[in-house]
């Protein structure tokens, strides 16, 4: 089912009357709503499909973002929605099937939007390893970033999970944030030089596979392994394995990186003609700030292309009525 959440407000400039937006964004995130923020801004008509599945909604603190700092990821989007709100943006609940060439949009379910132009900010899905006890607390005091999260466990014993090749350099990393980091290689083969630099950093290697998380009174408690030994740890961190949700894009033909992400150019722009993506679809790396930063860049090419072809179209008319052909 798709809602319209709002209609063009008064004093919007213009509705998209001929049925075709000037863009339609995909995805309500950080990246998706700043985009929309700033062509709404410019007065395009623009629309916003919003699936409701942000990637940090097990997240109850949002850091790292200048005036937003400690804000629940769902109160900025909240926040970000109002606002596109004042200027015009129609923001529809709802699924997109695909796109097809010539940018409609076709909807699950649901009618099909024709744009001037698109932009995918759908983000990214994190797969977590097959360890009990992961899923339940994921988002909460089990964690992935050290930079928005790793402040709120100073100090305190923090286990590392060998759940991804990158999971030694998030140990490395931790280090500043506690003394009393624990590595758990689990399944991953450590290098001898991993090894020795984990070792330098002051880390402890806890070998053996693990069981479980033990989790009681709703917290973390520890790591069991499959020898029985229990590490006490107030929280972990793991990399999970990040995979980019474009599908609509690579339905598309956009073509991809060695490793398998989207190429876009610095403003977003994909391969394909007037198709940009923004936010973690296109950097896994991005933190909120850094996708809503992506989204904006991205906006201000797309305004830029569409203004090019608004001038290119009024030149065109010019020349024919300076040549009284009318047309």
């Amino acid at each position: 089912m798709i809602n319209a959440v709002n209609d063009q407000p008064p004093g919007a400039r213009r509705a998209a009357g001929d049925g075709v937006y000037d863009v339609v964004v995909i995805g309500a995130g950080a990246a998706g709503l700043s985009a929309a923020l700033v062509l709404g801004r410019a007065r395009r008509t623009v629309a916003v499909i919003d699936g409701g599945e942000p990637r940090n909604a097990p997240a109850s603190h949002m850091h790292g973002f200048l005036s937003r700092d400690g804000l629940a990821p769902a109160t900025l989007l909240e926040l970000g929605r109002a606002e596109i709100s004042r200027y015009g943006v129609r923001l529809i609940q709802g699924r997109v099937d695909r796109i097809d060439h010539g940018y409609y949009v076709r909807m699950a379910g649901g009618p099909t939007l024709k744009a001037r132009r698109v932009l995918v900010a759908t983000g990214l899905r994190d797969e977590l390893p097959d360890i009990p006890g992961v899923r339940e607390r994921w988002g909460k005091d089990l964690l992935h970033c050290p930079y928005c999260h790793a402040y709120e466990v100073r100090d305190r014993p923090l286990a590392v999970l060998g759940s991804h090749p990158g999971s030694v350099h998030q140990a490395l990393l931790l280090r500043a944030w506690s003394d009393d980091v624990a590595f758990f290689p689990h399944t991953l083969k450590l290098t001898a030089q991993d090894r020795e630099r984990l070792e330098a950093r002051g880390l402890r290697i806890i070998e053996g596979e693990i069981r479980h998380l033990v989790i009681d009174d709703d917290r973390l408690q520890g790591i069991e392994l499959t020898d029985g030994r229990h590490i006490p740890r107030a929280a972990a961190f793991l990399v999970p394995r990040m995979v980019p949700q474009d599908e609509l894009l690579t339905r598309l033909g956009c073509d991809k990186d060695d490793d398998g992400w989207v190429t876009v150019d610095r403003t977003g722009r994909t391969g394909i003609a007037g198709v940009w993506a923004a936010g973690n679809i296109i950097d896994p790396c991005a933190q909120v700030i850094t996708a809503a930063g992506l989204g904006s860049t991205a906006a201000f090419a797309i305004n830029t292309d569409l203004l090019d072809e608004d001038v290119d179209r009024a030149v065109e008319q010019h020349r024919a009525t300076a040549r009284g052909d009318g047309r």
